[in-house]
Order: structure tokens, then sequence, then C-alpha cells
């Protein structure tokens, strides 16, 4: 697991006016190119966030119950928002969101799916399984970085979350 902090943000940031905590960030991806993608976009973005990668749906279980290397809270805290592939290698995207909303301390937090995939069967499970949101990747890495940035704003500056 990685955790990219981005640099303090001077004292306007949108952070200061949450709730003084940075936006914990859950990315599970197992493209190496689409993880750097990812972080790239949000350390240029506005929001104090933490981002945490896991590589796949196992280790995405074992982060959110708090199993294994992911026991401690300090080093594995709760996400705001999870964004989650559905094509990953030992347990897929659905799966985890499949495990997630039958979990009460797992149910409120925010997942949006991005995905490379644009076939209305993981469009209409997705939803089904519960996500909030679902992406499909662009290929253009412009277009990426655009859409994370959009994200970033749409569920830390004009969506209220649930707490935690």
């Amino acid at each position: 697991m990685d955790c990219i902090k981005t640099k303090d943000l001077p004292k306007e940031s949108v952070a200061d006016r949450i709730d003084e905590r940075p936006i914990v960030i859950l990315l599970a991806e197992d493209d190496l190119g689409d993880q750097e993608l990812t972080r790239r976009a949000l350390k240029e973005g506005k929001i104090w966030n933490h981002l945490y990668v896991v590589n796949n749906g196992e280790e995405a279980l074992d982060y959110l119950f708090r199993r294994g290397r992911y026991k401690d809270p300090a080093t594995s805290p709760r996400p705001d928002l999870m964004l989650l592939d559905l094509n990953m290698p030992r347990v897929d995207g659905r799966q985890v969101l499949e495990q997630m909303r039958t979990e009460p301390d797992l149910r409120r937090i925010a997942v949006v799916v991005l995905t490379t995939s644009r076939q209305e069967e993981d469009i209409i499970r997705s939803y089904d399984l519960g996500c909030n949101s679902f992406i499909t990747k662009p290929v253009d890495m412009g277009q990426f970085t655009k859409i994370i940035q959009t994200l970033e704003q749409y569920w830390f500056v004009l969506v209220v979350l649930s707490p935690k």
C-alpha cells in the first residue's frame, strides 16, 4: 500500500473550511499507469488529501476490513471516498462493492467505479451493488486528469459526505 500526502495548502484551502483534516481517498487499481495518473491529478488539485493505493480487490478488502498489514487505523484510515476499478486480479471490483455494502461500517463510504468498461451490464450491476457513480476512464491523459479533478471538486466541495 502506498500513501501520497499532498503538501500543506494555504489557510484558505477547502480542507480548512471542511473540518481541518485531509480527505482520505482509497484507490483500488491494478494498473500502475492509472495509479500514477490519479496521483498526479490529485496532487495538482486544490483539495488537501491523502491517497492510499491498493493493487487488487483482495488488498482493498483487507484495507477496508482492517486485516493483516492494514489493521492499524493510523496507517489505514477509513476512506471518505473510494475509487474502484472493476477488473482487478484476485477479487474484482464488483465483489469488493458487494462486500462493502453488506457491512454497516462500510456502507456509507462513497464509491466511484472508475473503469475502462462501457458495458451496460457492468453499469447496471455496479449501481445495483451500490456504487455512487460510474465513470468510464478516458484514454487521453489530459481528459483523465480533468475527470479526477472534477471528481475531487464534486465529492469534496459540493457533496456533503456521511460522517465517519
